[in-house]
């Protein structure tokens, strides 16, 4: 089974770098990678169904436009089974306070540490895959 994950980072070099981190799991199928640059742009993908499913959203918190707060807070609304791991470069208590209590799974910060969030990713992914 592949499981979907979504990444909403309005950063252009992201999608390269989360491919070349999850390379291994990108090349035997237990992971695949969507990306949006945008909330906005990961709503309509949502919208859209991607295939396959997004089991997971990995979202900036501070981005043009709708920020990753209110993509969180739709999310919550919309698709409250999805888990949201929210990836901020400001990991302040605030933000992370904020994130928590708006229903976030967790919050990382950048630069992200990928063997952490490996273990994050794989960590939900086994919660998910089991209920």
């Amino acid at each position: 089974m592949t499981l979907g994950i979504l990444v909403v980072d309005d950063e252009p070099d992201v999608a390269d770098l989360f491919r070349q981190r999850f390379r291994a799991e990108l090349r035997t199928g237990q992971l695949a990678l969507h990306f949006a640059a945008s909330a906005e742009q990961a709503l309509a993908s949502l919208a859209a169904g991607l295939q396959p499913e997004a089991v997971l959203v990995l979202s900036d918190i501070n981005m043009p436009g709708m920020s990753g707060l209110a993509l969180l807070e739709r999310l919550r609304a919309e698709l409250p089974t999805v888990p949201v791991v929210m990836v901020t470069a400001y990991g302040d208590d605030e933000n992370r306070q904020r994130a928590l209590d708006s229903g976030a799974t967790d919050l990382v910060t950048k630069p992200v540490d990928f063997a952490a969030l490996k273990k994050l990713v794989n960590s939900v992914l086994a919660e998910k895959t089991a209920a």
